[in-house]
């Protein structure tokens, strides 16, 4: 039953993460800005330190948000009418928040001006990266619109339901990511048919419908190829 614990506990999370992105504006401006700023950096082929040191300050920007904001419902729940400190605790939060923004917006700036300088003097050309990191990359950016979307859409658990299926899309980008890396047609057909299990599994056990499970895979599949399209 320790797996049955991990999954009820990982749902839980991501429940978490969709609320906080449904009823908080600006942690789904930093999920928008985090992806921009991602293919921004891969665009103008950042060295990989520097790629790692970017998407960290942008999961950190993410997390200072959604701590700001169960800060905030804690403490209307504890002091539901207007109080001073109440007021206090959720500038101080909110100002943490400020803090860690003005430093990633600092640290982008820094890493990036040479590469936009040098886009403008020399001429804009797109940086091609390996497979391996397109893939990675691709994951991180399908995750955020499964996230995205399922907080405008989704409706009951995000593991149980919603539009739209994120299983589907991450297991169809996968499969596209595997058809690029492999370059083997057997390969892609065999985790195609896995694809398409999970997939039909979804809607077997009735967690989704067919069609939260279709765009879930024309979204995983689409996205990714559109990106090993750009860069690779």
């Amino acid at each position: 039953m320790p797996l049955r614990k991990w999954v009820d506990a990982a749902n839980n999370a991501i429940e978490g993460i969709l609320y906080a992105a449904k009823t908080q504006r600006h942690v789904r401006y930093h999920l928008y800005a985090a992806s921009t700023v991602i293919v921004s950096s891969f665009l103008l082929g950042i060295t990989r330190n520097e790629f790692i040191l970017i998407c960290i300050i942008a999961v950190l920007v993410i997390l200072a948000e959604m701590l700001n904001s169960a800060i905030e419902t804690i403490v209307d729940m504890v002091s539901p009418h207007k109080s001073e400190k109440a007021r206090i605790i959720k500038d101080i939060a909110a100002g943490g928040v400020l803090i860690t923004a003005f430093g990633a917006v600092v640290i982008g700036y820094i890493i990036l001006i040479p590469y936009i300088e040098n886009a403008f003097h020399k001429g804009f050309s797109i940086a091609k990266h390996t497979p391996e990191d397109i893939a990675i990359v691709a994951l991180v950016i399908v995750l955020i619109l499964v996230i995205i979307t399922k907080s405008r859409f989704g409706k009951g658990h995000p593991l149980r339901g919603g539009l739209p299926s994120g299983h589907a899309a991450l297991a169809f980008s996968i499969w596209v990511s595997a058809t690029y890396i492999s370059e083997n047609y057997i390969i892609s057909i065999l985790t195609m048919i896995a694809a398409l299990i999970i997939a039909q599994s979804r809607v077997a056990v009735r967690v989704h419908s067919a069609w939260e499970v279709f765009l879930g895979a024309l979204m995983g599949s689409t996205v990714t190829f559109l990106l090993f399209k750009i860069f690779y």
